[in-house]
């Protein structure tokens, strides 16, 4: 029950501060002078993987790397799947930046490369160190590109989203600051309470991470998500789902790769990277579009969280399987 509990609060406070922890670094990147496109995409887009970097860091500090990989391939499946599903029903999305489109086949090649790290069942420390390399490879390339890129549709919704803020640079450091630490408290807690729950259970850490914890730790992503497309700020939607999703598998498996190898079970191989991998395949045919309109519809939207359902209901049928046996 205590455990139970530790994870439900755990959550609560895992999303709070991520709130306010992007709104914090936003202001303040806003202050400093950071382009509107490099705020949507690095700021807001990475900073709402925040949850995951702090819950997969200290899972692997505590000897729990299959609680780490699961939170990260477990939330860009939420992310794709749940996410973009639940807000493409709501209102059809309209992909209109040239930077998103140019992210995706990015994103792409960043899964496939999550796969040579997969391949020979552990995520050594080299493979960590090859992510967090091309980690900073992008991040060097999208600065670059942010000062150079001109009007986009990604750098207007940002700047509209940003319109109403008034938030001065003491608050937004402040506000970023205690973010940072109910962050840290708060994953903290959901680890103990989670691992907690999986040993009473007999469940792996693994679908675990995959499954309550890549939910609640997506859940900023999707609060976001919902209030950018009540604004009609479709790009900034699908900006903060694929940089979210980047730096999951860069800097989430990264970091908890570098700080204790991670053993790779054989269901990553042939369910979990599968199913991410063919999401992340459907986010790039209908962001980048067949005739060079990215929309995503509701019926896609339907297709999207229908794939998510069944996922989450095969974890569950292999759960019960597995202590059925």
């Amino acid at each position: 029950m205590m455990a139970l509990v530790a994870i439900v609060a755990g959550l609560i406070v895992l999303v709070w501060s991520a709130d306010r922890f992007v709104d914090g670094a936003a202001a303040t990147a806003r202050h400093l002078g950071l382009p509107p496109l490099l705020i949507g995409m690095l700021v807001i887009g990475f900073g709402t993987s925040a949850p995951e970097l702090m819950v997969s860091a200290l899972a692997a500090i505590q000897g729990n790397p299959g609680l780490a990989l699961g939170n990260a391939y477990g939330s860009n499946i939420t992310n794709i799947a749940l996410i973009v599903g639940v807000v493409a029903l709501t209102s059809p999305l309209l992909v209109h930046s040239q930077v998103i489109r140019r992210e995706l086949p990015v994103l792409g090649g960043v899964t496939l490369l999550s796969l040579w790290c997969l391949h020979d069942g552990t995520i050594s420390r080299w493979d960590a160190s090859v992510l967090l390399l091309v980690l900073a490879g992008v991040l060097t390339f999208s600065i670059i590109r942010s000062r150079r890129q001109g009007a986009d549709a990604l750098a207007s919704d940002v700047d509209a989203d940003m319109a109403g803020e008034s938030m001065s640079l003491t608050r937004g450091l402040t506000w970023t600051l205690i973010g940072l630490v109910l962050l840290i408290v708060s994953s903290r807690l959901l680890v103990w309470g989670a691992v907690s729950v999986a040993e009473a259970f007999g469940v792996s850490d693994l679908v675990i991470g995959l499954t309550v914890v890549a939910i609640g730790t997506s859940l900023p992503e999707l609060a976001s998500s919902i209030s950018a497309v009540r604004k009609n700020e479709h790009d900034l939607v699908l900006g903060n789902v694929v940089g979210s999703n980047l730096f999951n598998t860069l800097a989430v498996v990264g970091l908890a790769g570098v700080i204790q190898p991670i053993d790779i079970d054989h269901e990553v191989l042939v369910r979990d990277w599968p199913v991410m991998a063919g999401l992340t395949l459907l986010l790039l045919v209908f962001g980048i579009g067949l005739k060079g309109q990215g929309r995503i519809n509701r019926l896609e939207g339907g297709a999207l969280l229908l794939s998510f359902i069944a996922y989450t209901s095969w974890l569950v049928m292999s759960v019960i399987a597995t202590r059925g046996g």
